[in-house]
C-alpha cells in the first residue's frame, strides 16, 4: 500500500463508531469487527483469536481477541487495548445515551470514551498519519482484547501465551489505558503492583451455645488468624513502589441463629504487592500462618488462592525515554513515570517486552457520563504519532534507534 493510497483516520469519528457498539464484558457487539475492517484498510494482517471457558462467577464466556501486524521487520512496536467496557449502571444517571456517542460543547460522552475506545482510535489514527508519510522503520502491531474489564482469563493472558509459544516477537508495547491524572500526558505507568486474592475457611463443629464442649467454634480461630495476618508488615516498599499491603475484604459466618455455634467461618483478603514479593512467596507465607493457627486450635483451615498478576517494573531505558520525550515535545509537559493504581493487562504483556501505559485522562472512567474532550483525543493522536516516529522512525531511520529498542525488548 502506497503512502498516497493510505486512508487517514479521524480519531473522533472512530471513537464514536466504537462507542456505538455496546461491548459490555463479555459481549463484543461487533466492536472487534469495526476495528478489524479499519486495520485491514491500513494494510494490517488481522488474526482473530477467540478463547472461551469459565468466566465471571463460573459463567461460560467466549471472548473475542485480535492480533494485527503490519510488516515483518524488527523492532515490532505494539499497541494494546480493550474494546470491552463496564456496565453503564442506571441510564437515568446519564445526561446522554451511554452508547450514542453524543458530542456536546466539544465533549464526547459515552461508555468507553476514556476507558479506552478513545485511546484505541487515537493510536489507529496516529498509525494512519504515519503511513501516509511513508513506511516506518520496523513493524506495527495491535493486541486488542474483549476481556480486560472482566475476569481477564481468556483475553490478553491467553493471547500472550499463544504468541510466545509461536515465537512471535514484540519489542515494546504501549497500553492505551487512561493513565493521565489531571492533564493529558501528565503521567505514564511504567509498572504495576501484583494482586493476590485468598479465600479462608475455618472448619468447626456446629453445636448449641449452652454446650460448647460438644462443638468447636471456628469464629475465634478465624479472628486469631486474621489478627496475625493484619499485623504482618509485608515489606517496607520497593524502588518506585509503595509498601505491599494486605487488606481483609470480607468476614462471613452466615449464622442467623442466636443459640448456635456455627460450623464454618470464612474470610477473604487481597494483597497488592510490589516486585519485592512474588505470588508464590506470599501464598507460602499465608499457608504457613494458617497451618500454625490450625495446629494451635485443632481445627482444619483451608485456603484458596488466585494471583491475578505479578508485580512488574519497566526500567528507564530507550523505550521509556522515547515516550517521555515524545509527550514533552507534543504536549509541553514531561510525564511522571508512576507505578500507582490497580492492575491492567500490562501485567501479561510484560512477559514479552518492555511495556508502559499512556492514554487519556481517566477521571470519569467507570462513572456516569464518562466523557472526554474532543480536543484531547486529537492531541493524544498527535502524541501517539510522535511516539511511533520516535521509536520506529521511517524506512531510513538509523540502526541505532531501532537497534537499541530491539535489544531492550530481547532483554525484558
Amino acid at each position: 500500500m502506497s503512502a498516497a493510497s493510505t486512508p487517514v483516520i479521524d480519531p473522533v469519528e472512530l471513537t464514536q463508531v466504537l462507542i456505538r457498539r455496546p461491548s459490555v464484558t463479555p459481549a463484543d457487539a461487533g466492536a472487534m469487527d469495526v476495528l478489524q475492517r479499519v486495520l485491514e484498510g491500513l494494510g494490517f494482517t488481522c488474526r482473530r483469536m477467540p478463547f472461551e471457558g469459565p468466566g465471571g462467577e463460573g459463567v461460560h464466556a467466549r471472548i473475542e481477541n485480535l492480533y494485527a501486524r503490519r510488516g515483518t521487520a524488527s523492532p515490532n512496536l505494539c499497541f494494546a487495548g480493550h474494546t470491552d467496557v463496564v456496565p453503564t449502571g442506571a441510564e437515568a444517571g446519564w445526561s446522554a445515551d451511554p452508547f450514542e456517542a453524543e458530542i456536546r460543547d466539544g465533549i464526547l460522552y459515552g461508555r468507553g470514551a476514556a476507558d479506552m475506545k478513545g485511546g484505541i482510535a487515537a493510536w489507529v489514527a496516529a498509525v494512519s498519519a504515519v503511513l501516509a508519510d511513508g513506511e516506518p522503520g520496523g513493524s506495527l502491531s495491535f493486541l486488542i482484547t474483549g476481556d480486560e474489564e472482566g475476569p481477564a482469563l481468556h483475553g490478553t493472558k491467553r493471547v500472550v501465551e499463544t504468541l510466545i509459544a509461536e515465537g512471535e516477537v514484540i519489542d515494546a508495547c504501549v497500553v492505551g489505558e487512561p493513565s493521565s491524572q489531571n492533564l493529558l500526558g501528565d503521567m505514564i505507568k511504567i509498572g504495576r503492583r501484583g494482586s493476590l486474592n485468598t479465600w479462608i475457611t475455618v472448619h468447626g463443629r456446629q453445636g448449641h451455645v449452652a454446650y460448647p464442649h460438644r462443638a468447636a467454634n471456628p469464629a475465634p480461630v478465624l479472628v486469631r488468624l486474621l489478627a496475625r495476618l493484619d499485623a504482618w508488615v509485608v515489606d517496607e516498599g520497593y524502588e518506585a513502589f509503595q509498601p505491599s499491603n494486605l487488606e481483609i475484604t470480607t468476614i462471613d459466618i452466615g449464622n442467623g441463629a442466636t443459640n448456635v455455634i456455627p460450623a464454618q467461618a470464612k474470610a477473604r483478603l487481597n494483597i497488592r504487592f510490589n516486585p519485592a514479593q512474588t505470588g508464590d512467596g506470599l501464598i507460602a507465607h499465608l499457608d504457613a500462618e494458617a497451618a500454625r493457627v490450625a495446629a494451635e486450635s485443632g481445627l482444619e483451615i483451608t485456603l484458596e488462592h488466585m494471583c491475578s498478576g505479578e508485580a512488574f517494573l519497566t526500567p528507564h531505558g530507550p523505550f521509556v525515554t522515547a515516550v517521555q520525550d515524545a509527550v514533552e515535545t507534543e504536549l509541553g509537559r514531561r510525564p511522571e513515570a508512576s507505578t500507582t493504581g490497580g492492575t491492567s493487562d500490562a501485567r501479561f504483556i510484560r512477559a514479552m517486552c518492555p511495556v508502559l501505559e499512556l492514554g487519556l485522562v481517566g477521571q470519569t472512567m467507570h462513572q456516569f457520563d464518562e466523557r472526554v474532550p474532543v480536543e484531547e483525543i486529537v492531541a493524544l493522536t498527535g502524541t501517539y504519532r510522535r511516539i511511533i516516529e520516535s521509536v520506529l522512525g521511517t524506512s531510513g531511520a538509523t540502526a541505532a534507534t531501532t537497534g537499541a529498542l530491539a535489544a531492550e525488548g530481547r532483554g525484558a
